[in-house]
């Protein structure tokens, strides 16, 4: 006697979700400490199946139209406010290009200047130059702005009465802050920052309250491939099974939550503390407890990871993590839930940062186009941490630059074990962008639910170079 097997349910394009395992959703709601609403919310939509082309990743004219449209119109992390905390003190933002002088010119006033002497266009400051100025003076021939922007001396002044000084101020762009991050704007006619972003997001941002946090560690290399692929290799968990195969026993990558708000923010929550759906039945809990990973080890150094009878690692380590990083670092957790503690919450704000504003993986991406090679970018990573108790925030973290052949195990201020995922990341690169290039095809195929970010990245792209 046959048995008739059921037909299996029907579902509308992305809705499917990792078959047999518990949402995102579900993982958080049992938690010690509860999440807040904006945790709590999902916002995934669906945005077609049809393949994405490659051109935009391999074709010099297309990162020309990215320079040209989408560079020039779009809001942008140029540095933190920490960075220039005092009147007077600026920090050279480069994209492409394009350089910027970003300065504090009071105590309530950011300004942004496009970064050229205004009369035979020398660069005020060197690229890659922070400090303190009581004017910016061309190392050329001597003109001068006072911080506020005004022209201050024109050397040999006799010689130029077609210039009036009064007329000759240094150009700005658009400057906001928000979450203690400096924003700009080259364009005078797009939206405010908070409309650019949007609401919801920019709601979720002030409650990360990232203005508290500072950044210990700064770490930049250029990668072998262009800006685009290079920041959507962080936009799933999709890859982690194959490429992290040591975090997927404490990670839940096939059932990540993906989000999207608006035009210009999408965001990622990938529970942590749990097993991977796809190594169900093959790992304790004790395995998972002993496999997790934080951003900096070191503030769990001398951890004992033990299970009570019946106990749970993610548990275990929500609670073990927030009593060690508060002695660790001297800042109070008591009013952090779980997750925003434990699990890897990834904000995309487009076009080129990445905000990660967990405990356990606190950092900031931001990926800027090579102008002289599309096939390049360089590729920079804040690690932040809570202000302590006391108040006393600081200095930021110097840059470390690595070599294009250095692994990131070998930067000084980050700790190894992450370097060791950062390199698993990067190293797929070079081969993803040389295999474009090769393919026959001309274009990529995305999963409809754990790609959605990509896709959601590429619209607004094409949104902007086409236009």
């Amino acid at each position: 006697m046959s048995v008739a097997t059921p037909d299996p349910v029907q579902l509308d394009q992305g809705d499917a979700r990792c078959p047999g395992a518990p949402s995102t959703q579900d993982i958080i709601a049992g938690d010690k400490v509860p999440a807040p609403g904006w945790v709590r919310s999902e916002a995934y939509q669906f945005l077609g199946s049809e393949d994405v082309s490659s051109e935009r990743y391999t074709e010099a004219a297309f990162a020309k139209q990215e320079f040209d449209k989408l560079w020039t119109r779009t809001w942008q992390f140029a540095c933190r406010e920490e960075h220039i905390p005092e009147t007077g003190d600026y920090y050279v933002y480069d994209i492409g290009p394009y350089s910027f002088i970003v300065t504090r010119v009071s105590d309530r006033e950011i300004r942004a200047y496009y970064n050229a002497c205004l009369h035979r266009g020398t660069k005020l400051r060197a690229s890659g130059t922070e400090g303190f100025a009581e004017e910016f003076k061309c190392s050329f021939h001597g003109w001068s702005w006072s911080i506020d922007g005004n022209c201050r001396e024109v050397v040999c002044e006799w010689d130029f009465p077609h210039v009036d000084k009064a007329k000759f101020s240094l150009p700005q762009v658009r400057v906001e802050t928000l979450g203690g991050f400096v924003f700009i704007n080259m364009d005078d006619q797009a939206p405010t920052l908070t409309e650019y972003l949007g609401a919801e997001a920019v709601s979720h941002i002030r409650a990360w309250k990232l203005e508290d946090r500072y950044i210990y560690a700064h770490v930049a290399k250029n990668l072998p491939a262009n800006w685009k692929l290079s920041i959507e290799a962080f936009m799933e968990a999709y890859h982690v099974l194959e490429t992290h195969p040591q975090v997927a026993v404490s990670n839940g990558d096939a059932n990540s939550q993906y989000d999207v708000y608006g035009e210009h923010v999408n965001r990622f929550i990938s529970t942590l503390g749990v097993l991977s759906p796809h190594l169900y039945g093959k790992h304790s809990e004790q395995d998972i407890l002993n496999q997790f990973t934080v951003g900096d080890s070191s503030v769990l150094a001398g951890a004992k990871r033990s299970l009570g009878e019946g106990g749970k690692a993610r548990q275990v380590m929500a609670d073990m993590l927030r009593s060690m990083f508060e002695k660790a670092t001297n800042t109070d957790l008591s009013k952090v839930s779980d997750s925003e503690l434990l699990d890897c919450f990834s904000y995309t704000l487009f076009p080129n940062c990445f905000l990660f504003p967990g405990i356990s993986l606190p950092m900031v991406y931001r990926f800027r186009p090579d102008p002289r090679d599309h096939r390049k970018c360089l590729y920079e990573v804040f690690f932040l941490r809570p202000v302590p108790q006391d108040g006393v925030r600081p200095r930021p973290a110097e840059m470390e630059r690595l070599s294009d052949a250095q692994s990131f195990t070998q930067a000084k201020t980050m700790d190894r074990g992450f370097g060791v995922i950062l390199d698993q990341d990067t190293d797929n690169l070079i081969l993803q962008q040389e295999g474009f290039e090769a393919s026959a095809k001309r274009a990529e195929t995305l999963g409809n639910y754990q790609e959605i970010r990509i896709r959601h990245f590429e619209r607004t792209v094409d949104r902007y170079v086409k236009s």
